[in-house]
């Protein structure tokens, strides 16, 4: 059912010529506009981590333990949601522009598992975690709780870097000899390049 809606919006503004591009098409190919968008996203995505770096420390207490919690989180706050901003918004435009290949891509399908972590634990530090906050806002060394979850943060955020560099390389790419879990994972045999096992190669 996803598949089938990511294929219908791969084709939104396709004209009735056999080779009129579609609008995802047309975005995919455009070169300048397209390293554009790429280099916003990837700046944007190092705003937003690294102004959510900044209280991680703080809160794993290993840098600016002088300076309260509450302090470094509301200063850098306008940062950290004008990078969340530009990243998703610059995120879907990319996702667009190549909805099917991003789809059967195993290093895409494991960002947005981490990026799930991520979300989930801001949720969970926000309406829980620092629920108390006053009573720990100015100590070098937040409680466990706080610890916990900034070391969630970091390295979520991290592996959603890693990962979604990783998408730029074909190791894994469906109608490649693969490993019947990478076929598995990405759904290979529903793609337009289909699956191909690595035991089917001769021997």
């Amino acid at each position: 059912m996803i598949r089938d809606f990511l294929v219908w919006l791969a084709a939104v503004g396709k004209g009735p010529g056999e080779y009129d591009p579609s609008w995802s098409e047309l975005l995919a190919s455009s070169l300048n506009f397209w390293g554009l968008l790429e280099g916003t996203h990837v700046l944007s995505l190092m705003l937003f981590a690294g102004t959510i770096f900044l209280v991680d420390f703080r809160l794993l207490g290993i840098g600016f333990k002088n300076t309260p919690v509450s302090v470094i989180s509301d200063r850098i706050l306008p940062l950290t949601i004008f990078g969340l901003v530009l990243m998703v918004a610059t995120g879907v435009a990319l996702f667009y522009a190549k909805p099917l290949l991003y789809y059967h891509n195993i290093w895409f399908r494991l960002k947005l598992i981490f990026l799930v972590v991520a979300a989930v634990n801001i949720a969970i530090f926000h309406f829980r975690v620092q629920r108390d906050r006053h009573l720990w806002d100015d100590h070098q060394k937040p409680p466990r709780k706080a610890r916990i979850s900034a070391a969630v943060s970091i390295a979520s955020w991290v592996l959603v870097i890693m990962l979604g560099r990783f998408i730029a390389y074909d190791w894994y790419d469906c109608g490649k000899a693969l490993p019947q879990w990478a076929n598995v994972a990405q759904e290979c045999a529903a793609s337009e390049n289909g699956a191909f096992d690595v035991k089917d190669l001769p021997q």
